[in-house]
């Protein structure tokens, strides 16, 4: 009876399931597989319909991301306001520029750092301003003509100019308080000028020029052209003219340094150029031509 009831015990209870209406084991472990596997397929179609979204909203966003880019590349017309001292460099500066952002034209427009200043108050279209002094930028700044902190990118010095081979023989600033020696500088609010006058009175002297001038272009003229025996100018002009005319170093103790601040203007016509010329400038290359030139560094 014990072994009978172990033979039959399966079929047993196979046909109790049966009679009580539910499904044999192995038919019912078939329908659970089977369950598995359509909820498995449901998930993967689930995930799949809920990453495509995802998919072409990365997609979207890369897009998005690359029109940025490329609308952020320079382009058009660059005007840049800028001290008459940064003449040259600036010069070079702005040819690599463009040569660096191909479809970018650089317009300059060089004057006293005092005339910039007015002209871009009484609404002259400029995208950036480079100044000789903080005193200029402050300026603008001041009137909210200009956009973000202004960033100074060179330091420059004052140097006596003098005719070529230095005729009159003037060796020191003290010289240039001789009534016989024609001396020419800048206007007192002019950069320059204000050099001028902190090295006159920093080596004591009372200097009557005969002129003055509205930028340091203008005492580099009448110097070179014989109009006069000297003029307080920076060291890169008398560098940049060393053909032209002779130099007379200043003592540090009599001599005078000036900040120039670089900013982009409020409502900047060419707001991306602006933007990407003044980081050329503060950047490595601008810096190397900006020494070339006998800049320094900013402190």
């Amino acid at each position: 009876m014990g072994v009978h009831a172990r033979h039959e015990s399966p079929r047993f209870s196979g046909w109790a399931d049966r009679g009580s209406g539910r499904a044999p084991r192995r038919q019912r472990r078939t329908l659970l597989a089977v369950l598995v596997a359509v909820v498995a397929l449901l998930a993967a179609a689930c995930s799949s319909s809920s990453s495509s979204p995802a998919a072409a909203s990365g997609s979207s966003s890369s897009t998005a991301a690359s029109s940025s880019t490329a609308a952020a590349k320079p382009t058009g017309t660059l005007v840049v306001f800028a001290a008459t001292s940064l003449t040259d460099a600036f010069n070079k500066i702005g040819q690599q520029f463009e040569a660096a952002n191909p479809g970018v034209t650089v317009k300059f427009n060089y004057n006293g750092s005092s005339s910039l200043a007015t002209s871009i108050n009484q609404g002259a279209p400029a995208d950036v301003f480079a100044s000789a002094a903080p005193s200029n930028m402050k300026t603008v700044t001041d009137a909210g003509e200009a956009s973000g902190t202004p960033q100074d990118f060179a330091t420059n010095s004052g140097e006596i100019m003098v005719e070529k081979g230095n005729p009159k023989n003037i060796k020191s600033v003290s010289d240039l308080a001789n009534p016989a020696i024609k001396v020419v500088v800048c206007a007192p609010e002019v950069p320059c000028g204000q050099v001028a006058t902190a090295i006159f009175k920093n080596a004591g002297v009372t200097v009557k020029p005969v002129s003055q001038e509205t930028n340091v272009g203008g005492v580099v003229t009448k110097v070179t052209l014989g109009e006069a025996d000297a003029g307080i100018v920076y060291v890169t002009d008398v560098k940049a003219n060393a053909g032209k005319a002779t130099g007379v170093t200043i003592p540090a103790d009599q001599n005078d340094t000036t900040e120039y601040p670089i900013a982009q203007l409020k409502g900047a016509p060419n707001a991306t150029a602006a933007a990407a010329f003044i980081s050329y400038v503060l950047g490595p290359q601008g810096q190397a031509v900006l020494a070339s030139f006998g800049f320094q560094p900013p402190k």
